[in-house]
Parts: C-alpha cells; sequence; structure tokens
C-alpha cells in the first residue's frame, strides 16, 4: 500500500494546534493494512460495523479511516509536524517497528 497523493484536509483544526491531511492510496483499505498500523499507537478497530472503522492515537498525532475507502486522515500537532513524513514512510515502506 502506498500513499499516491497528500493534500490537506478540508477540516481545519488549526485553532487548536492541529493540522489534518487527507492521503491517498494507490489501493483500497483492507484489514490487513489496517492491523499493520498497530504498532504507531492507540489502537481501536471496529470491524462489527457495516463500514469497519479504526482510529490510532498518539499523544502526537491521530490517523483515522475506513475499511474499502483508498483514502484516510492523519492530524498532527502542529509542534511535531515531522510525525507526518515518519507515518507516510511507514505506510508507504510498510515498516513493523513503532514510530
Amino acid at each position: 500500500m502506498k500513499i499516491v497523493e497528500k493534500t490537506e484536509s478540508r477540516e481545519k483544526c488549526a485553532e487548536a494546534g492541529w493540522f489534518a491531511w487527507d492521503c491517498l492510496l494507490d489501493h483500497k483499505i483492507n484489514r490487513e493494512f489496517i492491523l499493520s498500523l498497530k504498532p504507531l499507537g492507540g489502537f481501536v478497530y471496529l470491524d462489527m460495523l457495516r463500514q469497519p472503522f479504526f482510529k490510532i492515537e498518539n499523544d502526537y498525532y491521530m490517523i483515522k479511516g475506513i475499511e474499502g475507502n483508498n483514502y484516510f486522515r492523519i492530524a498532527v500537532h502542529g509542534k511535531h509536524q515531522e510525525y507526518l513524513e515518519k507515518i507516510e514512510e511507514f505506510v508507504n515502506t510498510e515498516k513493523q517497528n513503532s514510530l
């Protein structure tokens, strides 16, 4: 799975010090991909829903998306922008180690 495009989210949360990006993927999100993100932080995966949802939380970022979509959202605290690139690298190389 690779991120092919990253755009600033239309939903603004900058007033709270957070900035979000929508990441377009080269494939639809599947269960295997979602589970591969577990090392990135606190992990929630509601696979019993009609549209299974996942969320990963860390002190400096949050990732959320829906299984079957070809995009997900990353929100990063403004003082820790370097995590955006680290998350993108993790996804693109499918690293299985934590940040």
